[in-house]
């Protein structure tokens, strides 16, 4: 792999979050912590399409909780869910009108003993290595994501701490599926993974 970059620039993140979905697949979850890094690549996304959207937090309209999700595109919402733990995404769209991506699975492979300890998990093969990332949850708590450290942070921001960057590499294929983990218009197909990869989270079976 190679070292990753500059964050990806704001206009990547100003479009419709479908779009934005499918070309964040492979592209690397960067977080520095001092000297050291923790990397990741996206490997499973879900896209949330703002106030039209029955599943979407902006469905309600704006709020001071989702205030972020209604701002300049490329910002984290960090939210906390089920009492134990938090969810990073994304905001796209045009400064004003709401729209985000949920970043649902990560493939480990910088940092990977700092993630595990964060985790208080041992690693003895790719079962305990899948527990790292696979999941929302689990990625937030590897890469110590929290709303009070990152919910608004500009992750288009050369000076930030978290950000996606492109270290060149592009899925094979991509599959599309419904949702899952929520009950609201989950059977939209607005999930994508890269397919065939051991990280991704949930049901096994896919659609194309």
């Amino acid at each position: 792999m190679n070292q990753p970059g500059k964050p990806l620039p704001r206009a990547f993140y100003d479009r419709d979050p479908r779009n934005v979905s499918r070309d964040l697949l492979g592209k690397v979850l960067v977080r520095r912590l001092g000297r050291k890094l923790r990397t990741a690549r996206i490997v499973e996304i879900e896209a949330y399409l703002g106030e039209g959207d029955p599943a979407a937090h902006a469905a309600c309209g704006r709020t001071p909780r989702n205030a972020v999700l209604f701002g300049p595109p490329g910002h984290a919402y960090v939210y906390f869910i089920y009492g134990n733990h938090y969810c990073l995404n994304i905001s796209c769209l045009p400064d004003g009108i709401a729209g985000c991506v949920l970043v649902r699975a990560l493939e480990p492979l910088i940092g990977i003993e700092e993630m595990a300890q964060e985790r208080g998990l041992s690693l003895n093969g790719i079962g305990d290595l899948r527990k790292l990332t696979s999941g929302p949850g689990r990625l937030a708590e590897a890469f110590s994501i929290t709303r009070e450290r990152d919910n608004g942070k500009d992750l288009t921001s050369i000076s930030s701490d978290l950000f996606v960057a492109d270290d060149g590499y592009t899925p094979s294929r991509v599959l599309t599926t419904v949702r899952i983990g929520i009950v609201k218009a989950a059977s939209r197909p607005l999930r994508y993974v890269i397919a065939g990869n051991e990280f991704v989270s949930g049901p096994r079976r896919l659609i194309a």
